[in-house]
């Protein structure tokens, strides 16, 4: 089994479109972190001098003024509480500030961990990743070189396990690498800039690395099943698209109890996030009146915790779902 997983970590290295898919996965959370360096990048004395200037002209302009005057004059008219300081709830409502001047938001590693860069590099690595295990059985469909490789392992199911295993470990490879890389960056990038990188946002955001990493790898390894279930790359890239767009649309249309914890969507968000928040139905209590009717009220849409280990349970579930028939398929089919 050593030897023959050796082989296929060979024919994977040596794959074009792997190789092409690898070296996306390494460039592409370079952009995005350069982007995020970017766009959460101080402003300098020039601009800072820029908003104060234009903050002294809008507090200054005749419309502003006229609009304190108003509210000075009469406060109820603006929403004044009975009993404020008149003058300085005018002036909190009316005069412009100086947060509200310029777009950039400074860096913030929590941010970029729950909503931010950090799921975003985990995305598409996974993206990536799950093309890179697809092409990779789908080559070996494709150009027949798989009853080749039969004829020197006959041995169907250690040849599955050793190409799937292959995949599995390459992916978590490199995606632990990608984005051990990346908090790294964003850690040494806070520091850099002033903040206090310090406490459980640097920590938290390697945890969330290494449950991306194990996500990527998985969802790779899921492709590759379904590749070989089919044995064609444009049906698994088929199969991938309607249970990652359309599913999610044919759950909302039948509207059965609770759906969105079912979506693919919301149990990867909970991997990913370690436990996310999902709607379901609200909440409907009967209650009868006077005269006998009964009376129905509904709240809110009631709010439902998804846990880790609950979303977790559900990938893998559609991970042993392709992965049975993969095995069992290719053990009896004939291989062309």
């Amino acid at each position: 089994m050593r030897r023959l997983t050796g082989v296929e970590l060979t024919r994977l290295r040596w794959r074009r479109a792997v190789q092409f898919l690898v070296v996306l996965a390494l460039i592409v959370p370079v952009l995005v972190f350069a982007i995020t360096a970017w766009n959460t990048r101080p402003y300098s004395g020039a601009e800072q001098a820029r908003f104060q200037a234009q903050l002294e002209r809008d507090t200054q302009s005749r419309d502003t003024q006229n609009s304190l005057d108003e509210c000075l004059n009469d406060p109820d008219s603006y929403g004044v509480p009975p009993g404020a300081d008149v003058q300085a709830t005018c002036e909190d409502y009316i005069l412009p500030r100086a947060d509200w001047y310029g777009v950039r938001q400074p860096l913030d590693l929590a941010h970029e961990r729950e909503s931010g860069s950090g799921t975003v590099v985990i995305a598409l690595l996974t993206v990536l990743l799950v093309l890179a295990g697809t092409t990779f059985a789908g080559h070996d469909w494709a150009t027949g070189s798989m009853s080749n490789q039969l004829l020197f392992e006959p041995r169907r199911v250690r040849v599955w396990l050793a190409k799937g295993l292959v995949v599995t470990l390459a992916s978590a490879a490199v995606a632990a690498v990608v984005l051990a890389a990346y908090w790294t960056g964003l850690w040494v990038l806070a520091g850099a800039r002033g903040l206090d990188p310090s406490g459980h946002s640097v920590w938290e955001g390697y945890q969330q690395g290494i449950r991306g990493t194990v996500l990527a790898a998985l969802c790779a390894l899921g492709a590759y099943a379904v590749t070989m279930l089919f044995r064609s790359t444009v049906v698994t890239l088929g199969v991938l698209f309607g249970l990652s767009i359309l599913t999610p649309i044919v759950m909302a249309l039948i509207a059965f109890p609770n759906n969105e914890r079912w979506m693919p969507q919301t149990n990867i968000v909970a991997v990913i996030l370690d436990g996310t928040v999902y709607y379901g139905d609200p909440v409907c209590t009967s209650t009868t009146d006077n005269l006998g009717n009964e009376i129905q009220e509904c709240g809110n849409s009631a709010e439902h915790e998804l846990s880790l280990a609950g979303g977790s349970a559900y990938l893998l579930g559609l991970l042993v779902v392709a992965a049975v028939p993969s095995v069992l398929t290719f053990r009896r089919r004939d291989v062309p």
